[in-house]
């Protein structure tokens, strides 16, 4: 139906009288495709942006343009709140903990994105830093070292260090009673 020929085409040149049989053929094409787009796209697109959209605007390309415009990106304000995320996460001791660090990982990757990128030496000392308490002598094994270690073997060497940590976790039970 070439009802996407308006999207991937470019606005042709307009006819004149000496224009052949197909390019008025290709130009009638263009405009169906245009024409259906246009009510495809005004039909769907929520009724708040309708009143917004110029009613000059006759091409398809034109009015996804004029869309556009209107959910383009703060990058600055974007990279501001993933550091905030990424720097105020802390690791509660609940929860998968190589997922924790998967995530901050991905945080990250979105930084490297918006081209901001963190070194990997740097995103394992945020994920030291975010450890609870209960890593404490883990830290302090892991500054002691000469060696550094990549995000894989932080993730590894935490996953180990909270297994050990829930393995000497000493279940209590208190019983309170009262007489009367």
């Amino acid at each position: 139906m070439d009802l996407d020929l308006a999207i991937r085409v470019n606005s042709l040149a307009p006819l004149t009288d000496s224009s052949t049989s197909d390019q008025r053929r290709e130009m009638e094409k263009w405009e169906r495709s245009n024409r259906m787009c246009m009510m495809i796209m005004k039909k769907v697109i929520l009724e708040a942006f309708r009143g917004t959209i110029s009613e000059k605007i006759t091409t398809t390309k034109d009015f996804i343009a004029d869309i556009e415009k209107r959910f383009a990106k703060n990058e600055k304000g974007e990279i501001g709140t993933l550091l905030a995320s990424l720097i105020s996460k802390r690791y509660k001791g609940k929860g998968n903990i190589r997922e924790y660090i998967m995530e901050m990982s991905h945080l990250a990757s979105k930084l490297k994105a918006l081209k901001l990128e963190l070194s990997e030496g740097l995103l394992v000392h945020l994920v030291l830093i975010s450890l609870p308490t209960q890593f404490n002598q883990f830290k302090m094994n892991y500054n002691c070292q000469k060696e550094t270690w990549s995000l894989n073997e932080i993730i590894s060497h935490c996953v180990q260090e909270d297994e050990r940590l829930k393995q000497d976790k000493i279940e209590s039970a208190y019983l309170a009673s009262t007489f009367i």
